[in-house]
């Protein structure tokens, strides 16, 4: 089974690199990665929502879900499973970014996308339509790059949906707790 899959992981990342190489995305697609380092414009986020009165249960909520991921992913599973990067193995790929020095699975960029997405989706609908499009571009960046397989950003989003939607019920749960105690 895993062979079968490295296999299938193989063939997508070369037909990615086939198919969409190109000087404009070449530009492009290191700023979008660019925007997951440490998941910074999620951080960003979750800080512009903690200095509004209407919305700092959310920014509460993307911390406690990054958080979360940043244990679960980067620090247990990436470093449980030590799956080498595709750029490591297939080495005459020239980067467009500097060479990640931690394991592939999970993309902890995919990871923090499909968290922060999920969770601002569930408190607003709308966030959504920002948070969706951007979480799969910085998915997809890390494949236009070459340092992450298919199934290292789809275990990620998986994952991050998981997490995501487990923290924001979780908090939910525990805000309506605390508020039914004050009546």
């Amino acid at each position: 089974m895993v062979e079968f899959i490295t296999k299938i992981d193989w063939t997508v990342l070369y037909w990615i690199r086939d198919t969409f190489h190109c000087p404009a995305l070449d530009f492009l697609m290191p700023k979008i990665t660019w925007l997951g380092n440490s998941g910074f414009i999620w951080l960003l986020t979750a800080f512009v929502l903690l200095c509004t009165m209407r919305y700092r249960t959310y920014g509460i909520t993307l911390l406690v879900g990054l958080m979360a991921g940043l244990l679960i992913g980067n620090l247990l599973l990436k470093n449980l499973i030590g799956r080498s990067r595709p750029n490591w193995i297939e080495d005459t790929i020239t980067l467009l970014i500097t060479n990640p020095t931690d394991y592939s699975f999970p993309s902890g960029h995919t990871l923090s996308s499909a968290i922060s997405a999920t969770i601002l989706t569930m408190s607003n609908r709308k966030f959504g339509y920002i948070a969706i499009p951007l979480a799969c571009l910085i998915a997809f960046s890390r494949l236009y790059l070459f340092v992450h397989f298919p199934s290292d950003v789809l275990g990620a989003a998986l994952m991050g949906s998981l997490i995501g939607a487990l923290v924001f019920i979780g908090i939910r749960r525990m805000m309506d707790k605390k508020y039914s105690m004050k009546s």
